[in-house]
């Protein structure tokens, strides 16, 4: 059975898949804003260990799994040739398998060649989690990601080109106050120019980044939902399906693109018309924290 060395994260749609960790931490674990590995120091696990892993799962079991969740936050990482044993291995132990996924950052995808990624995808590795967080350089640099919005797309592009289907993710409030609005063009430029397959938004919170917090100036409930706004208005992806569904959202938006662009425009400003009539609700700055992990 699998072992896991917590904490173990996943996204929301990965609920009901089989998690095996591969890799420990996150290869690049330098993100200022990101504090999902800080507490673990990352490495790579040996084959022979994870298949013995996947040997050791039950056949009673077998059967009942169609999906599976490679961990942890840049599990694309792994060497190739071990990977592509991994998911031959993860074919031959499960049946109903339909679909392998995995966190991706653009130093992951940059080990993959074009034709590494396809074989990959032969193999059943069908979507990847991609964290853009922003579309602005400034605002990359300032978080410590290590990569242009340029070089993310390329990295992007690959991917899909390769016929991996992308779930992108951008976080609400990053830019602080100063370049909330320009945050939210250039991210929608982005998604429009790569067309993910999915595309989610969260909000900043607490969590093991204070520094972080610190130094920016945070964005009340009103620029962030101006800021949502305005990402909506911009964004223009030939298809896409958005979702601002994290715990971290205090407003809930689900649709597709181009088909609910004005429905999700429009949700924005009856949540901003009801919250009005509160006092000082606007104002503020949300406080979600996760103090756990």
């Amino acid at each position: 059975m699998p072992r896991y060395i917590e904490p173990v994260f996943r996204p929301p749609s990965e609920a009901r898949s089989l998690i095996f960790q591969i890799t420990v931490g996150c290869s690049q674990n330098s993100c200022t804003f990101c504090g999902m590995y800080k507490g673990k120091k990352f490495r790579v696990r040996p084959l022979e260990e994870l298949l013995a892993e996947i040997a050791g799962i039950p056949e009673r079991y077998r059967p009942q799994v169609d999906r599976v969740f490679l961990a942890d936050g840049d599990a694309l990482v792994y060497p190739t040739d071990g990977l592509l044993v991994i998911l031959d291995a993860l074919i031959a132990a499960f049946p109903a398998l339909t679909r392998v996924g995995s966190y991706a950052s653009p130093g992951s995808l940059a080990t993959k060649s074009p034709q590494q990624l396809a074989q990959l995808r032969e193999r059943r590795l069908r979507i990847l989690y991609f964290g853009l967080e922003s579309g602005d350089d400034l605002t990359l640099l300032s978080i410590s990601k290590g990569c242009s919005a340029d070089g993310m797309a390329e990295q992007a592009l690959k991917a899909r080109e390769a016929g991996i289907r992308l779930s992108v993710t951008a976080i609400l409030g990053l830019a602080g106050r100063g370049r909330s609005l320009v945050h939210a063009r250039e991210t929608a430029a982005w998604v429009n120019r790569v067309n993910p397959e999915y595309f989610s938004l969260l909000t900043l919170f607490h969590r093991h980044n204070d520094a972080f917090i610190r130094s920016l100036e945070q964005c009340t409930r009103r620029e962030l939902m101006l800021e949502a706004r305005e990402l909506l208005q911009q964004l223009n992806p030939a298809r896409t399906i958005l979702r601002s569904n994290h715990v971290s959202n205090f407003l809930e938006l689900a649709g597709s693109y181009p088909k609910d662009r004005q429905r999700l425009i429009d949700a924005v400003d009856a949540a901003l018309a009801r919250a009005g009539r509160y006092p000082g609700f606007l104002d503020e700055v949300p406080g979600y924290t996760e103090e756990y992990y």
